[in-house]
């Protein structure tokens, strides 16, 4: 495949920050007579989130779930393109383009539907051209950021060179908080995720030091729908895994070292699914425990992102100014179950 770009990644994140305590105490205090209550601090706690940001206050109605569904899926669109139109301006800025620099916009986001989707409203709001080109992926969840860049490296292949596609992952994720789902998976998952936006572009000739990417894999599952998987019902949406789940990731590990042959990176971008997902991959990629701290760390200072979270790994990355020629790997699961990757090289 002809290889492409990727840009430093620009992140936003919204105005409220939750702490990991008050998540705890607002579980306990609205499921009083939970059978687990005793043990649900420990079971959370071990996510290794201290901190995340919503863009509403954790008491407001949208939040918690009193607000209307029609009502709290209008405000996650609604934030969903605010964060994503800050996010997607920040880094037309830090690389001195514009709006009308931009070819092709790939979106993603999975808890904030509406119809036009993100692509259109992101369009319109940036007053891009009208021949933008674009897309936008609504259910790919934490698979999402690096799913979007396998399709921005297809697209910038089938544009003339030179062209930029602006890649775009908005996640409002607190609106599946919810308290009217007591199930011990939402209350894990009331603590594991965070809002944000990232964005970056891609192209076939660089915009400055970073990833290059070579090759791109994606692997589904069989018979893995139910693990992970989405439910809307009166009272909102939710997020359902079964028993089989936490081992969805490790299964796809021998499909992944078969790909991947005797290449190993020296740059890791793993999606922070959790601490046992971390855990996993660095020990059958034979990593050095420490190449992976950025994403231990936007797990813990952020939650897991979902879809963003690669792209904010990828950031701070670039803080530490990789050497020209590390190996580097994009890799992020995600509901199906699925497996996608980027390997590529750093380049100055």
């Amino acid at each position: 495949m002809q290889p492409s770009f990727v840009s430093r990644p620009a992140i936003h994140l919204p105005e409220y920050r939750v702490s990991t305590d008050e998540i705890i105490r607002d579980i306990m205090e609205h499921h009083p007579d939970h059978p687990r209550l005793r043990v649900l601090p420990r079971i959370i706690e071990n996510t290794s989130v201290t901190s995340r940001r919503f863009t509403r206050p954790l008491d407001s109605e949208v939040i918690s779930g009193r607000a209307p569904v029609e009502t709290r899926t209008a405000v996650a669109l609604n934030d969903a393109l605010d964060m994503a139109e800050r996010a997607a301006r920040q880094t037309l800025d830090d690389h001195g383009l514009t709006a009308a620099d931009i070819d092709a916009v790939i979106t993603s986001h999975s808890t904030s539907w509406g119809v036009p989707q993100l692509d259109v409203r992101l369009i319109n709001a940036l007053g891009m051209k009208p021949t933008t080109r674009h897309h936008s992926a609504t259910t790919l969840a934490c698979a999402g950021g690096v799913q979007s860049l396998i399709r921005a490296t297809e697209m910038a292949a089938a544009l003339p060179r030179g062209s930029n596609v602006l890649v775009v992952v908005s996640e409002v994720i607190s609106s599946i908080y919810n308290h009217a789902d007591d199930s011990v998976e939402s209350m894990v998952y009331k603590a594991l995720f965070g809002d944000s936006a990232g964005a970056c572009i891609v192209s076939s000739t660089p915009l400055g030091p970073g990833l290059r990417i070579d090759d791109t894999w994606q692997y589904l599952l069989p018979g893995s729908v139910d693990r992970y998987r989405g439910r809307l019902d009166a009272a909102g949406l939710h997020f359902d895994s079964t028993k089989e789940a936490p081992r969805a990731a490790a299964e796809i590990m021998d499909p992944l070292l078969d790909w991947l042959g005797p290449w190993r990176p020296t740059v890791p971008v793993i999606h922070p699914g959790g601490p046992g997902i971390i855990d996993h991959v660095t020990q059958r990629l034979g990593l050095d425990p420490h190449t992976v701290r950025h994403s231990r760390n936007s797990l813990a200072e952020n939650g897991s992102l979902g879809g963003a979270a690669v792209l904010d790994i990828l950031r701070r990355t670039h803080l530490e100014h990789p050497a020209t020629g590390a190996e580097t790997l994009l890799l992020a699961f995600g509901p199906g179950f699925t497996g996608v990757a980027c390997r590529g090289t750093w380049v100055a």
